[in-house]
């Protein structure tokens, strides 16, 4: 799928997925050879998209994300289409009716499987909530299947050349404009992949590990990340995303010594996360002492930051200082409540976890 989203083309899919659906036609499936590809079109893809940017919480508003995003999505849906079928046209073939429904089973496991990769790279979201989105997206295809019989036959009267040259003139830039996306992607992964020939631009190195980590290709973001630390041992940045990918990886020594190296070059980094990055993974290792530290100073300077204020009660509750803990919690609470609604989407988790650990300290 992150090939796909590098060099991979709309035309030459949407081509793919027709000429699949044709096959299918001729090996005993009834419907027209446009069905599948307007059903993933208009119905699949864009309740994929939603689910994908509200399960995963990504950034910005849905019409920038479906700018974005929709052409990319629509090119990995179609491939995964075709891959997922064209052994179902084989074996219709070979094995005939008798088997066609377990062969459907199949096929419909297999696209599931490859959407769930198409999800998780494109909106670079974690696993569970790429498998929720994919597992609801088949409820977009229960209203294509209730509005096809009128649409149908809307269409047929839409496909008028008059109609179509006048909507093509008024409307062409608007469908243009969905393949901006890929396209955009595409341009920037050249450019940086162009820059980082430049044996001395740490900075390319960095930004194309930040596009293989938002992928979670772990080992190529590491690699991009190293070798940007290589041209320039103070790529503060490459050294914090070495870390917070070590942490979540669980090899906590290897995180900590990226995040001292991003502490002795400068605390404040990113907002001053370093301190609540070094404070969670104290936590883990459960160095309550280190982790209140850590936190103590992170909450002097964001001191209405839900994630870190639960993070402190944690490290409070390890040190059996409860009082302090449940003000923590009761805090991180309170500032999930009084945040703006575009961030609740992002503190809400947290909030969630602070209301378990208050009633659990209480009783």
């Amino acid at each position: 799928m992150s090939a796909i989203l590098d060099r991979g083309s709309l035309l030459f899919a949407s081509f793919a997925a027709v000429a699949d659906s044709f096959l299918l036609g001729r090996a005993g499936f009834q419907f027209s050879f446009y069905t599948p590809l307007l059903v993933l079109a208009v119905f699949y893809v864009p309740g994929a998209l939603v689910l994908g940017k509200h399960l995963g919480r990504v950034g910005g508003a849905l019409g920038d994300v479906f700018r974005r995003d929709y052409s990319a999505l629509l090119t990995c849906t179609a491939m995964a289409w075709t891959a997922a079928t064209l052994p179902l046209i084989l074996a219709a073939w070979i094995a005939g009716q008798p088997l066609l429904f377990y062969l459907v089973l199949a096929a419909g496991l297999y696209f599931f499987v490859l959407m769930f990769f198409a999800v998780r790279t494109v909106f670079g979201i974690d696993n569970r909530a790429a498998a929720v989105a994919v597992s609801l997206s088949w409820v977009p295809l229960v209203a294509a299947y209730y509005l096809w019989g009128p649409l149908r036959f809307v269409l047929g009267w839409l496909a008028s050349p008059f109609f179509l040259f006048y909507a093509y003139y008024l409307l062409g830039g608007e469908f243009r404009s969905l393949g901006d996306g890929l396209r955009r992607r595409q341009n920037f992964q050249r450019m940086l992949q162009a820059a980082a020939v430049n044996p001395h631009d740490a900075e390319a190195q960095y930004q194309l590990g930040l596009i293989y980590q938002q992928r979670r290709q772990y080992a190529a973001a590491i690699e991009r990340f190293k070798r940007a630390i290589a041209i320039d041992p103070k790529e503060t940045d490459a050294h914090f995303q070495l870390g917070r990918i070590a942490r979540e990886q669980g090899r906590l020594p290897d995180a900590l010594a990226h995040f001292q190296a991003v502490l002795d070059q400068d605390d404040r980094h990113s907002q001053s996360e370093i301190l609540r990055e070094l404070g969670a993974m104290y936590l883990t290792v459960r160095q309550y002492e280190h982790a209140r530290q850590m936190l103590a100073d992170y909450i002097d300077r964001h001191p209405y930051d839900v994630e870190g204020l639960y993070d402190y009660g944690r490290a409070l509750e390890g040190l059996n200082r409860d009082a302090e803990a449940r003000e923590m919690y009761a805090r991180a609470v309170e500032s999930d409540r009084t945040a703006p609604q575009y961030r609740r989407r992002f503190t809400a988790r947290w909030s969630r976890l602070a209301q378990k650990a208050l009633a659990r300290v209480v009783h």
